[in-house]
């Protein structure tokens, strides 16, 4: 194996479709590499989620996440900034339904390429949930709370319980109970991920069509150019074209850094 960089189609004819893999998708939210891992977990999911279902696991670098709990509240309302805050909030906003998660754990991924100071902050925090339009009532009390403390201790048990000791890592599971899970830690060729799904299902795999450039925007909201790229098996100079067209056009608008570039559909374009 060798180590890699990062709807409205009918539902092909398959001969499974009852989701018989389940993937455990652990990374660190703060780590540039779960970056790459959300580029392929989002076109493992365009392709062949009909397959599987996943979630999820958040392993952060933490001495104590206890001794951190005890006094949340305390330490919220100081607005300190400390590396388990990005976590917590993931967590925070999961209270709201796993898509308000993975939404959040999307724009903080964002916020880093593009540099925004004191990522680990609370206001850095509150400025995200306000960005995706959480309900902010909700999301400041969950957010102090114990059950967001618990939910993330949760992860770690989970991550101690599969000894995963590398982030990112997936960690595979087929049907029966009594087969242990795959766990292939690292980031790989997407052409890896699909050998594992193929190997594991005992059948060729059927892939769906991949969605319109616009449907793509409307499932996931914010691109870099390489994750379309990616997505697509697209050259960038080609990526960059279409959506520089698109840019002309009002359809997208872009944010940049130094190192990044991210696209998103402008409000117009949004149904």
């Amino acid at each position: 194996m060798t180590n890699s960089p990062m709807l409205s189609e009918p539902i092909p004819t398959v001969a499974s479709f009852n989701k018989p893999i389940e993937l455990y998708v652990f990374i660190n939210p703060l780590h540039e590499s779960a970056f790459e891992m959300l580029a392929t977990i989002r076109k493992l999911q365009l392709e062949y989620d009909h397959y599987f279902t996943w979630r999820f696991v958040l392993s952060s670098d933490l001495v104590s996440l206890n001794s951190i709990s005890e006094h949340i509240g305390q330490r919220l309302e100081q607005r300190v900034s400390h590396p388990v805050l990005p976590s917590l909030a993931i967590k925070a906003a999961e209270l709201q339904g796993k898509r308000a998660g993975l939404h959040f754990l999307a724009k903080l991924q964002e916020y880093i390429r593009l540099n925004v100071p004191h990522i680990t902050s609370y206001e850095t925090m509150i400025a995200i949930a306000e960005e995706i339009n959480l309900d902010m009532v909700e999301f400041t009390s969950d957010f102090s709370s114990k059950e967001a403390a618990r939910a993330l201790q949760c992860d770690l048990y989970i991550r101690r319980e599969m000894e995963v000791d590398e982030t990112p890592s997936i960690v595979f599971f087929n049907e029966c109970i009594e087969d242990e899970g795959l766990n292939v830690s690292g980031t790989y060729d997407y052409n890896v991920y699909e050998h594992i799904l193929e190997e594991m299902l005992e059948e060729q795999l059927v892939r769906r069509p991949l969605p319109t450039m616009e449907d793509l925007f409307r499932r996931f909201t914010t691109l870099s150019t390489n994750e379309i790229a990616f997505i697509y098996s697209l050259p960038l100079h080609h990526v960059e074209r279409e959506l520089k067209k698109r840019m002309l056009q009002q359809k997208v608008e872009r944010k940049q850094s130094a190192k990044t570039t991210f696209w998103r559909l402008r409000a117009t374009q949004i149904l």
